[in-house]
């Protein structure tokens, strides 16, 4: 039989027709989900009751918000602080609560002015009056009149945690076709009681869904950035080329810099583009015989160079940092390749690296780089260009730039544009170039082999293909969760 509070909701619903449970909460005097277990036994017993989801929201004050409605918007606490003669900001910032908050928006608001007098600065009211807009819609919105405070004005308050928006799920109820004031549960199962004492024939079963398919178990999503990097290794793999181990996100300035024929004076190095590791700071293991090549081709040059002509510092070299680039992992399995005799090879890599950039709608301070190189006798420029024209057509992208450009190890060196269709403009996605023999000749590679390289963003491609404009929506705190849901496991682009 159905509970007291069941029988009450079937009650209610056979004289009135309908009822939001939060109403009936009220009505019955029980606690809202006590209702809503109810509600939910009374669907178990089958179509006696329809019930659909109801959301209910309204805005409340904060503590903030309280102390504003009772004594003043911050901005208007300041403005009332000034006297006609003026007074010291320094005095103003440490009497006045949420002083900072209050006196910037009071000078926004045009309120108050500041002046230097004897070297202090001082504040003076710039207005005779004002109207503390603030805390006149906050009474609005917790008092009769809440729709005369504008969407906007309330999205502002909540920024500034004056308000808070309060969501409340209930359920509107209904008579289903089945509907009854008395409940019989129905059995779910047949016992050996029943058959021996024949009340089977007098009770009520629930009916067997041979056809229903079970819940659906919940599952997880791919990121869309997950789903291009797989992109990216598949094409990969397609054309040949082998896996890079990346695992070691800290690196030494030697393989991220040096080994690449990178100045130790050079920019790139400064703190203001480079994360340094504080401990351990510093490595101390190199191959000694490479090490002292790598240190007399930068300090007196070599192999057809006359290398850069400073001081080389072992302790430079020896700075632990979080990787800018996967170059340096390339660094090494170039000098692995050197060690043994020597065949082709195609090599990538997919993996995280690190700047200290401004963040903006293209830039972030932690990215993917895609490293792709080759290794080969007599490798030319010309074979660079082909092999990015047939790396992107498998991606689906073939409006390509290239741009002559500068890096430190690769000479010629090209910048890779892909024309963006959302931001209608070119966007780098990459740099590219043939390394220099300053940096391969070192490592005991033949002198007739070149390698072409190329290190690709896989933000900005992803960024590219799902039309998106701002890098902070694929990365980070403000990606859409259900973007991610939402997005098809695959794409049919053809």
């Amino acid at each position: 039989m159905a509970s007291d509070l069941s029988e009450k909701v079937l009650e209610y619903l056979d004289q009135h027709g309908s009822v939001d449970t939060l109403d009936l909460a009220e009505f019955v005097q029980e606690d809202h989900q006590k209702v809503v277990g109810s509600v939910k036994s009374l669907q178990a017993a089958g179509d006696l009751i329809t019930v659909e989801q109801q959301i209910h929201k309204r805005w409340e004050l904060t503590d903030e918000g309280k102390t504003v409605v009772e004594k003043g918007s911050h901005e208007a606490l300041v403005y009332y602080a000034v006297p006609v003669e003026g007074i010291s900001q320094s005095v103003i910032m440490q009497t006045v609560p949420n002083a900072k908050v209050g006196f910037s928006k009071a000078m926004s608001s045009g309120w108050i002015t500041v002046t230097k007098h004897a070297g202090e600065a001082v504040v003076r009211r710039k207005v005779d009056d004002i109207k503390d807009t603030v805390q006149e819609s906050l009474k609005l919105i917790v008092g009769s009149t809440p729709n005369a405070v504008t969407d906007a004005q309330k999205q502002e308050y909540k920024k500034r945690r004056l308000l808070q928006e309060v969501v409340t799920k209930s359920f509107l109820l209904g008579k289903g076709v089945d509907f009854s004031i008395s409940v019989e549960k129905p059995e779910t199962e047949l016992t050996q009681e029943m058959i021996a004492s024949g009340c089977w024939k007098e009770r009520k079963f629930k009916p067997y869904n041979l056809d229903s398919l079970g819940i659906a178990p919940e599952r997880g999503h791919l990121h869309t950035l997950l789903k291009v990097r797989d992109e990216f290794r598949q094409i990969f793999l397609e054309m040949g080329f082998s896996e890079m181990p990346t695992n070691n996100f800290v690196e030494s300035s030697f393989w991220n810099f040096d080994a690449l024929f990178q100045p130790q004076q050079h920019p790139a190095r400064d703190a203001h583009d480079t994360f340094f590791i504080s401990e351990p700071k510093l490595s101390t293991k190199f191959p000694s015989d490479y090490l002292e090549h790598v240190k007399q081709v930068h300090s007196e040059g070599g192999y057809g160079s006359q290398g850069y002509g400073y001081e080389w510092k072992i302790e430079e070299a020896q700075k632990n940092l979080l990787r800018t680039h996967t170059t340096a992992v390339s660094a090494r399995m170039l000098y692995q390749l050197s060690q043994k005799e020597f065949h082709p090879a195609k090599y990538f890599s997919i993996d995280r690296v690190f700047r200290n950039e401004t963040l903006d709608a293209t830039h972030l301070a932690e990215f993917h780089q895609v490293e792709g190189l080759i290794v080969d006798h007599n490798l030319t420029l010309g074979d660079l260009i082909g092999t990015l024209y047939e790396f992107f057509k498998k991606l689906g992208i073939t409006q390509l730039n290239f741009k002559p450009a500068y890096n430190p190890y690769t000479e010629p060196s090209m910048e890779i544009f892909c024309y963006h269709t959302g931001l209608h403009k070119w966007i780098e996605v990459g740099n590219s170039g043939v390394f220099r023999p300053e940096m391969l000749l070192p490592m005991s590679l033949p002198e007739d082999v070149n390698v072409i390289a190329w290190g690709l963003s896989l933000e900005r491609p992803t960024m590219i293909k799902y039309g998106l404009n701002n890098i902070r929506d694929l990365v980070g705190p403000r990606v859409n969760i259900q973007m991610v849901h939402d997005n098809p496991i695959c794409r049919l682009e053809k």
